[in-house]
C-alpha cells in the first residue's frame, strides 16, 4: 500500500481538555516546517479550536466508531497524538490503524489492561510496518521512565552498570485531577472486578514484559509499600507512602529494561513512593495517603458509594482551572544502587500542573521527537516505552522546554 503523508503530526481528540492544551502548546512552539492537523468528531468544534489558536491547520473528522476514518487519519500523517480516553474503551482501533499504516503513535494512557492488549494484538504488526506505538507519554510515565534512563546513562558513563535497587520518590506535587483520569480509573476497576484474568494481569509486577518467562526471579516486588526514607538513601528522611500510579509506572520501567535486553541489570528492582514530609507525624500522614488511595478505589468499585462519588468527582471533559494549571509543579528524585557499590541520583522536575500543563508539554514533545528525531531515535517499530522510543532525544527536548532532568553520582 502506498501512503501519501502530507502532515507530520495530527492531534486526535484536539477539542477535549488535554487535547486543547496539547494543540495550544504546539501552536506556540511549533518548529518551522512541521505540518500539523487537528482531528475529532465535530468539525464545528475543530473550526472553533483552530480559530482560537489562530492556525490554518487541516481539520480531520474521525471517530473511534468509524474504522475507515481512523485509517484515513493514520495514512495522512507521520505521527498521531491521541488524548481520546478511556483508552480501553476507545483506543485500540486507532492503535490498529497506526500499526497497520506504519504511523508513529503517542498517547497518555495509564491503563495496564489496555497497554497489555495493545502489545498482544499489535506489537508484531507494528514491528513489521515500522510503526512506533508509544504509550504513556505524559506524567504517566515519562518522569519514571526517563528518570531511570538518566540514572542508566550516568552509571553507564562511569562504567558502573548494572543498576540494582532503584526508587522513585515524588518529592513535591501540586495540581488538579480531571474527569478523564477518574473515568479511566472507573473503567479499569470495572474490568478488574468482572474478570479474573484482568485481575491477574493488573497484579503482576511484570505484566507488560515482552517475555515474562525470562524475567529474573527477584521475589515479589511490592508496588504498594510503605518505606522508611533512610532505606532508600541516607539523604532521604521521613516515612514514604505508596505513589498512586506506582502499579502502572513500575511496569513501564520494567518493560523498558526487558526491551533493552535487561541493560539496566538482571537484578534491577524498581519501586515508586511519595514523600509526606519528615516531621514526627510523617508515618501517620503516609498511612492516611495510603488509606485515601485505597478508599477511592474501593468507593468507585462499590455501587452505592460510586453513585455518590460520581456526583462529587469531575466529569469526563472537565479539568483544573488555568490558575491551578499555571501554579502546579512536581519534583521527582530517583535513587539507584549498582552492583559495583556506587550510588546515583536523578531529578526530574517541571513547573505547571503535572497531569495537564506539564503533561501537554511531554506529549507534544514526544510527538515532535518522533517527527524530528531522525537516526537518534529507536529504529524499529513495535509497542515501545518512552525511554526505549525516545531516550536522550526527548530528554533534550524537555530540557529545552524548561524541565530539569539531571543525574549524578552520590558520594
Amino acid at each position: 500500500m502506498t501512503v501519501s503523508r502530507d502532515l507530520d503530526i495530527v492531534v486526535y481528540g484536539a477539542t477535549g481538555f488535554v487535547g486543547r492544551l496539547t494543540a495550544a502548546y504546539l501552536a506556540e512552539n511549533l518548529p518551522d516546517g512541521v505540518a500539523v492537523g487537528l482531528a475529532g468528531r465535530s468539525r464545528t468544534k475543530l473550526e472553533k479550536l483552530a480559530a482560537d489558536l489562530g492556525t490554518d491547520w487541516r481539520l480531520i473528522e474521525a471517530n473511534a466508531d468509524d474504522p475507515a476514518s481512523l485509517a484515513a487519519l493514520a495514512e495522512s500523517t507521520r505521527v498521531v497524538i491521541t488524548t481520546v480516553g478511556p483508552y480501553a474503551a476507545y483506543g485500540l482501533p486507532l492503535v490498529q490503524a497506526c500499526a497497520e499504516a506504519g504511523t508513529d503513535y503517542v498517547d497518555l494512557t495509564g491503563e495496564v489492561l489496555f497497554h497489555r492488549e495493545s502489545i498482544d494484538r499489535f506489537d508484531d504488526v507494528a514491528r513489521r510496518t515500522g510503526a512506533r506505538i508509544v504509550h504513556s507519554c505524559g506524567f504517566d510515565s515519562v518522569p519514571s521512565d526517563l528518570g531511570v534512563h538518566a540514572l542508566y546513562r550516568a552509571a553507564e558513563a562511569d562504567g558502573n552498570l548494572p543498576l540494582t535497587d532503584t526508587t522513585f520518590v515524588l518529592r513535591s506535587f501540586r495540581g488538579g485531577v480531571s474527569g478523564g483520569t477518574i473515568d479511566s480509573l472507573r473503567q479499569q476497576l470495572d474490568a478488574i472486578r468482572k474478570d479474573s484474568t484482568a485481575r491477574k494481569i493488573a497484579a503482576r509486577p511484570y505484566s507488560l514484559s515482552p517475555d515474562p518467562a525470562r524475567e529474573p526471579d527477584l521475589g515479589r516486588q511490592n508496588d504498594f509499600a510503605f518505606v522508611d526514607g533512610k532505606s532508600v538513601a541516607p539523604e532521604v528522611s521521613g516515612r514514604l507512602a505508596p505513589f498512586v500510579m506506582a502499579s502502572y509506572n513500575t511496569r513501564i520501567v520494567r518493560r523498558s529494561n526487558a526491551l533493552r535486553d535487561w541493560a539496566y541489570g538482571r537484578r534491577f528492582r524498581y519501586r515508586e513512593v511519595m514523600s509526606v514530609g519528615s516531621s514526627p507525624f510523617s508515618p501517620v500522614l503516609a498511612g492516611l495517603v495510603g488509606l485515601g488511595t485505597g478508599a477511592l478505589a474501593a468507593g468507585l468499585s462499590f455501587p452505592p458509594t460510586r453513585f455518590v462519588l460520581d456526583k462529587l468527582l469531575p466529569a469526563p471533559g472537565e479539568g483544573p482551572s488555568e490558575k491551578t494549571r499555571e501554579n502546579g509543579h512536581f519534583t521527582v528524585d530517583l535513587y539507584a544502587s549498582t552492583e559495583s557499590g556506587a550510588r546515583y541520583t536523578a531529578r526530574f522536575s517541571a513547573q505547571g500542573d503535572p497531569g495537564y500543563k506539564a503533561t501537554a508539554v511531554m506529549l507534544a514533545e514526544s510527538a515532535l521527537s518522533l517527527a524530528l528525531g531522525g537516526a537518534a531515535l529507536h529504529a524499529g517499530g513495535g509497542v515501545l516505552t518512552p525511554a526505549v522510543a525516545f531516550g536522550d532525544v526527548l530528554s533534550e527536548r524537555l530540557r529545552a522546554a524548561g524541565f530539569e532532568i539531571s543525574a549524578r553520582r552520590l558520594g
